[in-house]
């Protein structure tokens, strides 16, 4: 989907079309105790209430397709080896021990024939039950195998080891607490959710936030000069780095420079060192950061005016942007256990991306991959191993960023593969301006794991999709492929060792999921599972799900909004939220 071009200084993330959240409908009645029973911050103490969204739209449903159809599959996910109809093997004379070829006698011609009609049965019938067929199983618990995992979760994973999140005994989720939608008189980011062991940490207005992972009670509270405007989705030894504005905003215009860069320990709040530098483009103005974040030791901020790293632990100035005689300038930068610089050179008309892994220390180039011709913007989904998203001669069509995704090898900088990811396909997004902004692709186990776009289920009616994976190495589809259950539409949200934490987007009368999808065998497990009640469904369902902010961590789940406007004249009778957490504890 196509995005409108951001407030000046201000980062993208926002989804088009999308409405102020939560504004929908009149308001609910809540149940008689109140909806999840929420313990309210200090500062508002006007909790409120879910309001029930617009009544929800059938979803799309058409004729199934006829089973036993095989190439064209719906959702247009890749075709798996071995399914399929069967060929049946073609007759050969048998060939005697000494005496050459003999002809089959009517008995054995009879026999072999029946042989190969339980064969095709058999083998039609993994096929239709492995494709979604009318008849196949759609539990939506269920995996590609057709059986639930253990309880205990967990399980061996793929070649990345186990994973550490379990099932516990009980998947229902309960509401834990609700942030109410701070007031704002404009269009106000609040980029950033971590969650550590003691809290749910969250980006307000002029601040961040520490909340009780249970009862959402303030723990602390980190006051900034002005709004956060970029967050690290990594966090290093319980820290994190975010940007942010230098000063509040002032009406009419209600922005200002995202200039500050600092790191937050995650543990007591405290803003451990605050930081911005001058030069290049900025010339002897501060120069503005879209995006922020921490790759090995090091935190690193690019945007349109070049890119800067400090230490972590210190706040060292490591780099800055500086003018060269190639006129390169780093963009932004992916994070995590590398650091990789997507670096613009060249003239505007004749510009070319460098996709560079840094040693994180010095920002010295330890390889270097050039992107095709025409590419000046590319998405860093993982750092290591390295795969980059980019939208290749604006060929996806669909506003989604992405049409090839390119494995790269971090050390040499050589290409291993390119590999094709059909836009009506597959449901992957990068943001249309920034470095580490891709979404619902996760890469583990030397596979890019990655949602199919919805289509039609195997019931009556409602789309579903699948998770699919690519193998890293060759390129190819892999045999990986883990089913939504009809009605529902799942998408990656994290590696946990080699196993795939995934979110399952509810129909309008259930409650969503989070599965973890051993990463061996690919079999689900249901972690968590929310209410069905209605006043939690329009709740959850009031965020843009696909883009929020969605965090698990140990049976419980927090959705928040990113981004949000003042509440329109027809909201102004209900509660909106920032934030929402579910915990099966």
């Amino acid at each position: 989907m196509t995005q409108p071009p951001p407030p000046p200084n201000q980062p993208p993330g926002q989804p088009p079309n999308q409405p102020p959240s939560g504004g929908f409908g009149a308001p609910h009645d809540p149940p008689a105790q109140g909806f999840g029973a929420p313990t309210p911050p200090p500062q508002n103490p006007g909790y409120g209430y879910p309001q029930t969204p617009p009544p929800a739209q059938p979803p799309g449903y058409g004729y199934p397709q006829a089973p036993g159809q095989p190439p064209t599959q719906p959702g247009g996910y890749p075709q798996q080896p071995g399914y399929g109809y069967p060929t049946a093997p073609m007759q050969q004379p048998v060939q005697g021990g000494t005496g050459g070829g003999k002809k089959l006698s009517a008995q054995m011609q009879i026999i072999i024939a029946a042989a190969v009609a339980v064969a095709l049965i058999v083998v039609g019938g993994v096929w239709y039950a492995s494709s979604g067929g009318e008849d196949a199983p759609t539990d939506n618990a269920k995996g590609s195998s057709g059986t639930t995992g253990s309880a205990e979760g967990g399980g061996k994973g793929g070649p990345d080891g186990p994973g550490q999140e379990k099932a516990s005994g009980n998947t229902k989720a309960k509401v834990a607490f609700q942030v109410p939608l701070p007031e704002v008189t404009d269009l106000t980011d609040v980029n950033g959710s971590w969650v550590t062991d003691k809290a749910y940490v969250k980006s307000g207005v002029e601040s961040v936030v520490g909340y009780d992972l249970d009862k959402g009670t303030p723990l602390w509270t980190t006051p900034l000069p002005g709004q956060v405007c970029a967050a690290s989705r990594h966090v290093k030894d319980n820290k994190t780095a975010i940007v942010f504005e230098a000063a509040k905003r002032v009406p009419p215009k209600n922005f200002q420079p995202c200039t500050e860069v600092g790191v937050i320990d995650l543990t007591t709040g405290k803003l451990l060192w605050r930081k911005s530098v001058t030069g290049a483009d900025a010339g002897d103005d501060k120069v503005s950061f879209d995006e922020v974040t921490i790759g090995a030791t090091t935190v690193a901020a690019g945007g349109l005016d070049g890119g800067a790293a400090w230490d972590l632990t210190t706040g060292k100035e490591l780099w800055k942007p500086q003018v060269n005689a190639e006129e390169c300038e780093d963009r932004g930068y992916g994070g995590g256990e590398a650091l990789v610089a997507a670096r613009l050179c060249g003239p505007y008309d004749s510009a070319y991306l460098l996709i560079q892994n840094l040693d994180p220390k010095t920002g010295a180039p330890l390889s270097s991959f050039k992107m095709p011709a025409g590419v000046e913007d590319a998405g860093i989904v993982s750092t290591k191993p390295l795969v980059v998203a980019a939208d290749v001669g604006d060929t996806a069509g669909d506003g989604s960023g992405i049409s090839d995704f390119f494995s790269i090898d971090e050390k040499t900088g050589k290409l291993k593969v390119k590999i094709a990811a059909d836009a009506e396909r597959y449901a992957a997004e990068c943001d249309s301006s920034g470095v580490e902004v891709c979404h619902r692709a996760v890469v583990g186990n030397n596979r890019l794991y990655l949602p199919t776009e919805d289509h039609e289920g195997g019931g009556e009616y409602g789309d579903t999709n699948e998770i699919v994976s690519f193998d890293l190495t060759t390129g190819k589809p892999t045999t990986d492929k883990a089913d939504a259950g009809d009605r529902y539409s799942m998408f990656p949200l994290r590696m946990d060792g080699g196993n795939i934490i995934a979110y399952k987007k509810a129909p309008y009368d259930k409650g969503g999921q989070v599965v973890s999808i051993d990463g061996g065998t690919f079999k689900q497990t249901v972690l968590l599972e929310n209410p069905s009640d209605k006043s939690v469904r329009s709740a959850e369902q009031s965020f843009v799900l696909d883009s929020a902010e969605i965090r698990y961590s140990d049976g419980r789940l927090f959705i928040a909004d990113d981004l949000f406007d003042k509440p329109s004249d027809s909201s102004t009778d209900h509660k909106e939220y920032l934030a929402i957490g579910f915990t099966t504890h």
